[in-house]
């Protein structure tokens, strides 16, 4: 039920990404960038200083800097340590007792952490929008866009992408800005996006964009 151990693997090139579906673009004007569960609970089963978490936190990282810089909204997904049973739920069933009551485990790495004006919310599940006010924080600033980074793509970013698609709000899920249990989930994720919910996208991408 723990988190595993993950293997490197190198994160997906801009010539490998599926082909989507749709031909959306980010607008600044419309955008929020969500910060998808960036704490060392969820970075620790990776391989330090390797791919795949060294160039998804570098180009989460860019991508925050750039967008704080135009104004978009930055909103990081945080677990809370030391959930009671009733408050994990089916995810203690699947995964255990989740993060545990440590602020070393629960911070971000400081490349990706919360800086003033940003927005935490407490994550309960694996979307982002369930039992929490991210739907919210979108409508209220007038917004109908979601950028994606972070882990694990074909959990709860996967999850997250979809939620936005169900509520109308265009996702885009940054292909080497987010990072998986493998490269083969990493992949199955980004398709599934890509064919059914969200654009499928690069930093680089991003960026040339702004």
């Amino acid at each position: 039920m723990a988190l595993p151990t993950i293997a490197p693997y190198p994160l997906p090139a801009e010539d490998e990404l599926p082909e989507g579906r749709v031909a959306w673009t980010v607008d600044p004007a419309r955008a929020v960038l969500l910060v998808h569960d960036l704490q060392n609970h969820f970075l620790r089963p990776f391989p330090a200083g390797q791919e795949p978490v060294t160039g998804m936190l570098d180009n989460a990282s860019r991508l925050i800097r750039a967008y704080r810089a135009l104004g978009v909204p930055v909103v990081h997904s945080a677990q809370r340590g030391g959930q009671t049973p009733e408050e994990r739920g089916l995810q203690l069933d699947f995964w255990g007792p989740g993060a545990p009551d440590d602020p070393r485990m629960l911070t971000a790495p400081e490349a990706v952490a919360p800086e003033p004006g940003d927005t935490v919310i407490t994550k309960w599940k694996y979307s982002a929008f369930a039992r929490t006010e991210l739907e919210s924080l979108i409508r209220d600033e007038g917004r109908d866009q979601l950028v994606i980074v972070g882990v694990y793509a074909h959990i709860g970013v996967l999850m997250s992408a979809a939620d936005a698609w169900s509520r109308d709000i265009k996702a885009f899920v940054v292909a080497d800005a987010v990072a998986d249990f493998s490269r083969e989930d990493h992949d199955m994720a980004l398709r599934y996006a890509a064919g059914r919910c969200a654009v499928v996208t690069t930093t680089d991408a991003l960026l040339k964009e702004v």
